[in-house]
């Protein structure tokens, strides 16, 4: 799972585009990414939007209203202009969308959970591999410069030997948006967890064993377990990650850690980032003692859209293979009790 040739994907700005822009279809525009993805689609010259539907009528006039064309799922996934469906729908209906977009030759970005279970995302998985397309999910830290750094100066041995990582995912959730989260059981660790278990699993590997507490302690009519944890072990190491839907402020405390034995790099708050290296000995670029390091400029999903675009394009590869994504997904769902 670790992989050396690992080269920082997402630290460097992506370079403005000299090719012919992909045409991209949005098969659904409501989860809470959706706005974002389809914002910075409008503005690349790597992208142009070829459709977008939704199954919700009042998102497709917000978006009829803003210029775009309005087309039914079959013409997105029919018309040969379209190189790259993105699925950006309810979360319960991303494996289906995900797998009518693969199973239609299309490259494929799918919003993060990908599906409620394994086995949907590696049929998703294998179809693509039969039909020779991408699939990239939507896990927008990927390409975020702050986490990059760490997991490279994990993987390179700048912090000596991994023994812990933990991270923070916290939400002030509105109450009108908790039946939403709730038809899951994984709750708030399925619907924002995917976000730091991602570069956890991606570091230390498949877990020998994942723990979930999955508690509902605020005073809400419903079921949603917001207040929750996960335990992941391993020969050597433990990751630990902790989200709650309570917390106020709660997206200024997401944090990401990693501890080794020759240091701590530690991730505070994740966004706008602010990223600090304590080593106890000098390591590759950084020097020994507290020193925070100075990041480029980060915008959410722009990273993600360029990657996608140059893969797409078979100028460059995701930095994350499919099997990796399997593995992140296993340990999700075990966080999640699902």
């Amino acid at each position: 799972m670790i992989r050396r040739s690992f080269i920082a994907a997402g630290l460097a700005a992506p370079l403005a585009a000299s090719a012919k822009p992909v045409r991209i279809g949005f098969l659904g525009a409501s989860h809470s990414h959706g706005a974002g993805k389809i914002r910075v689609a409008g503005e690349s010259p790597d992208f142009e939007i070829a459709g977008l539907w939704d199954d919700d009528v009042e998102v497709r006039r917000k978006y009829e209203a803003q210029g775009l064309a309005i087309r039914e799922p079959d013409q997105l996934l029919r018309d040969p202009s379209i190189e790259v469906v993105a699925v950006e729908g309810p979360v319960a209906d991303h494996a289906r969308d995900g797998l009518r977009v693969v199973q239609a030759g299309k490259h494929l970005h799918i919003e993060k959970p990908p599906a409620l279970d394994v086995e949907s995302l590696r049929t998703i998985l294998g179809v693509a591999r039969s039909q020779g397309v991408v699939v990239q999910q939507g896990y927008m830290w990927r390409y975020h410069p702050g986490l990059n750094r760490m997991l490279e100066a994990a993987r390179r041995g700048w912090l000596g030997d991994i023994h812990l990582v933990q991270a923070a995912i916290h939400k002030t959730l509105a109450p009108a948006a908790r039946a939403p989260w709730a038809q899951f059981r994984g709750g708030q660790m399925f619907e924002l967890g995917p976000h730091v278990i991602d570069p956890l699993v991606r570091l230390l590997g498949r877990p020998n064993r994942v723990t979930p507490y999955l508690n509902k302690h605020g005073e809400f009519d419903d079921t949603l377990a917001d207040n929750t944890l996960a335990v992941f072990e391993y020969s050597g190491a433990l990751g630990i990650v902790t989200g709650a839907a309570l917390a106020a402020n709660g997206s200024r405390y997401r944090s990401f850690e990693v501890h080794g034995t020759n240091g701590v790099a530690t991730l505070r708050p994740i966004e706008a980032p602010r990223l600090v290296f304590d080593l106890a000995e000098a390591a590759g670029p950084y020097p020994k003692g507290p020193h925070r390091v100075e990041l480029p400029a980060y915008r959410r999903y722009v990273g993600d859209m360029a990657a996608l675009a140059r893969a797409v394009r078979g100028e460059e590869p995701l930095h994350v293979s499919f099997d990796e994504d399997i593995v992140v997904q296993e340990a999700l769902i075990k966080a999640s009790g699902m």
